[in-house]
């Protein structure tokens, strides 16, 4: 991703407590007990779902799976705290030491989740697919749903093979532009 990307990423985030959320719009899309998971993120993170859903709507896309995991894709990050100083070091540590950030993303574990760990940021860049794919199960999502959430930040398959390889090419593609 580049600096420009990352940096109107940080904007956002700075500037998302004066911008509103359309939660009403989620909830077309989600039931109760997802909805309950969607308002556990934090208000960036739920409109940068909401603009994950809007691009993927405006490209024809209406599968509902599909739609479910643009608003959930970043729900494993409600864990646990990941405040914006830490997505700047973590995206630093991810560009200039990739290896650094893979062995200290998945060296953290459940343990690992107290405030003053220093590699909770990175626990929670490199496994929150994860553990939000559980979360989206254990509220009842879709099999195809979990999936996509599983392997939302997975590199690209070559070429998709299967449906939901197609649908996580659509849903990594706009995820990376928001």
């Amino acid at each position: 991703m580049s600096a420009v990307y990352r940096f109107r990423q940080g904007v956002r985030a700075l500037v998302s407590w004066t911008q509103p959320v359309d939660d009403a719009q989620a909830a077309q899309y989600l039931t109760p007990p997802l909805l309950a998971l969607y308002t556990q993120m934090r208000r960036s993170e739920r409109q940068h779902s909401l603009r994950v859903l809007h691009d993927l709507l405006a490209a024809g896309y209406t599968q509902p799976d599909l739609l479910t995991a643009a608003l959930l894709h970043d729900v494993g990050k409600t864990r646990t705290h990941f405040f914006l100083p830490e997505k700047v070091l973590v995206v630093l540590v991810k560009a200039f030491f990739p290896a650094l950030y893979q062995r200290w993303g998945r060296a953290a574990d459940e343990n690992s989740r107290g405030l003053l760990h220093w590699r909770r940021p990175f626990a929670v860049s490199v496994q929150h697919p994860v553990w939000g794919a559980d979360m989206v199960a254990a509220a009842g999502g879709s099999a195809r749903a979990v999936d996509l959430i599983r392997r939302h930040a997975d590199p690209l398959p070559d070429s998709p093979q299967t449906e939901t390889d197609r649908l996580l090419v659509a849903l990594q593609l706009v995820d990376d532009q928001n």
